[in-house]
This record gives C-alpha cells, structure tokens and sequence, in this order.
C-alpha cells in the first residue's frame, strides 16, 4: 500500500496528504459488506500531476490487502480499475 494513503472511517474517506494543508481525498461508504468507491477530489491546482492516479492505487492496494469488494461508483475509480486489470477481479456491479 502506498504508505502516504490514510483510511479516515470516521470521515468516509481515503486521504491523500499533499503540499502545505492540500489533501487528496476519495469518498466511500459501506454497503452489504462491499466498500462503494463514491467521489474522487483533487486539488483543481495539483490536477495533472498525477495525484489521482497515487490516490487510487493506494485505496485500491489498502482495499485488496484487506479482501475487500468494491463497487466503483466514481468514474475516476471505475476508469483506473479498467486500466489496472489487477484490480478489476475486486470490482463488483
């Protein structure tokens, strides 16, 4: 997993932590046991950097180390899994 990556359960997020207060975030909620990927946030200024990219491998490397379904609700997240066949065998829906 990509150490900088934050599970925040309290928040319903993932955490990315980037320059100065900046924070990269990913949205989930929990359903029926499955983590449901909702809504992906970068920084309009830090866009093109590929910090969306960092973000998603690390939720989705934090997810499979833990046997987690997941459920792609985000197009962000959907569209990186297609990208990543290593993921896909965790998507659900």
């Amino acid at each position: 997993m990509d150490a900088e990556i934050k599970d925040n359960p309290e928040k319903h997020r993932f955490e990315l932590p980037l320059d100065g207060d900046a924070l990269a975030v990913s949205y989930y909620k929990e359903e029926d046991g499955r983590v449901v990927l909702l809504h992906t946030e970068v920084p309009q200024e830090l866009s093109g950097r590929g910090i969306g990219s960092r973000l998603a491998r690390g939720v989705f490397e934090s997810l499979r180390a833990k046997g987690r379904r997941v459920i792609a609700k985000c197009p962000f997240m959907a569209a990186y899994a297609s990208r990543h066949p290593e993921y896909l065998a965790m998507l659900d829906g």
